[in-house]
């Protein structure tokens, strides 16, 4: 099976809602896609295409390959389908796998049941064939293969990713309450931000979204912070087209920036992990660090973004300080951005109409499962508060 040279189906999965950005991704990097969907992106492909893919993106999740569709009406069906694929040809009978999947099928009460299935045909196939079986269990750090089940519609895939690419790999220390890396690469490409001008990002904690910018700016894509995948550990891998592609990000990667970028917390906790993190991305020093209220941040004369992640006020007690925060973010942002774009990230409509400004975008995202926007607000001279026009919410209104 010479999935390195042979096109198939490839589906890049994402987050809900990043997808758009994901798409602008991958056509950069030269790639048609053939759909797009809320999680993803479909294209046509070869494994050996999904090596660049696993190192560039930011956004993705999941890099599948297209083994085999077929129907399947219950367990015994997908086992005898999934037998008859040559499994000795991709996994070594000394190596390891696991498995995943997204199952929706009558017989099925759980995945993990599918998944034993799935690994009790891989395993059969290799053992006679080879006349050894090979170690399987949880872990995604060598040969994963995903099974996609819906009713009688059966896919399988390999994962070339293995563990998740939504995770960049230099956050070592999480902070409180992070920002997944891949939506905060998101949001930084949905402010438009030119990546040559001041970014400006109080109330960092741990600083993913003053990382994310600085690893934009300088072209530093997630490939340089991880030397494992999926792809890795098919049968045929050659890994001097993984170094090739290593290479390529090395030199293209930029050391310096011209302009200000600028993260602020008022907890000293939170900006020595900030630092920390950045250190290991390899960008510390393009960050201006400083412990601070958010009212005093330095913003730069010369015009660029600014963007907040605040909290959302999810628990108890909190609703009221929030108020005078979120009023407080508005006054600072009209008061000291003036000739900025100004951003911010909230999963809280009723805390959003406390900032007093008039959203001139509202961009949808999910945070997990919580429902937020990415309010945008055109900071002109002599701004004056407006009252935020009603938006229509899932729930109700904003």
């Amino acid at each position: 099976m010479q999935v390195f040279h042979t096109e198939s189906k490839i589906v890049i999965t994402c987050n809900k809602r990043l997808s758009p950005y994901l798409q602008q991704e991958v056509e950069q990097l030269g790639f048609t896609p053939v759909r797009v969907f809320q999680t993803g992106v479909e294209l046509k492909g070869t494994v050996t295409d999904t090596i660049p893919l696993n190192l560039n993106l930011r956004c993705g999740s999941q890099i599948l390959y297209l083994l085999k569709s077929f129907t399947a009406a219950n367990p015994q069906e997908l086992y005898d389908n999934l037998v008859q694929i040559e499994w000795e040809q991709l996994i070594d009978f000394s190596g390891y796998f696991s498995v995943t999947s997204n199952v929706n099928n009558e017989h099925i009460l759980t995945p993990l049941f599918a998944n034993v299935k799935v690994k009790d045909a891989i395993v059969d196939r290799i053992k006679s064939v080879k006349g050894i079986r090979p170690n399987s269990g949880a872990d995604a750090n060598k040969t994963v293969i995903h099974l996609y089940w819906q009713d009688d519609k059966a896919e399988i895939f390999i994962d070339t990713s293995g563990e998740t690419l939504a995770k960049h790999g230099y956050r070592k220390i999480p902070g409180k309450a992070p920002m997944l890396e891949a939506l905060a690469a998101s949001v930084i490409m949905a402010t438009n931000w030119d990546r040559n001008s001041p970014f400006i990002n109080p109330m960092c904690g741990s600083g993913t979204l003053a990382i994310e910018a600085a690893l934009l700016a300088t072209e530093k894509h997630p490939g340089l912070f991880r030397m494992n995948y999926g792809f890795m550990h098919i049968m045929g891998y050659d890994e001097q087209e993984f170094f090739t592609e290593r290479r390529k990000l090395k030199d293209k990667a930029k050391k310096d920036i011209a302009f200000k970028i600028i993260a602020t917390d008022i907890s000293a906790d939170a900006v020595d992990v900030a630092k920390k993190n950045a250190n290991t991305a390899g960008v510390e020093h393009l960050i201006d660090f400083a412990v601070c209220d958010f009212a005093d941040t330095e913003v730069p004369e010369e015009p660029g973004v600014v963007v907040f992640n605040p909290e959302y006020g999810e628990r108890l007690g909190t609703h009221t300080k929030l108020e005078a925060t979120y009023k407080r973010m508005g006054d600072f942002m009209k008061q000291k951005c003036k000739g900025y774009q100004g951003y911010i990230f909230t999963g809280n409509p009723d805390l959003a109409k406390k900032i007093g400004l008039r959203a001139a975008r509202r961009i949808e995202f999910y945070n997990g499962k919580l429902d937020c926007r990415l309010l945008a607000y055109e900071l002109y001279d002599g701004t004056r508060r407006q009252p935020e026009e009603p938006e229509q919410y899932p729930g109700g209104l904003k």
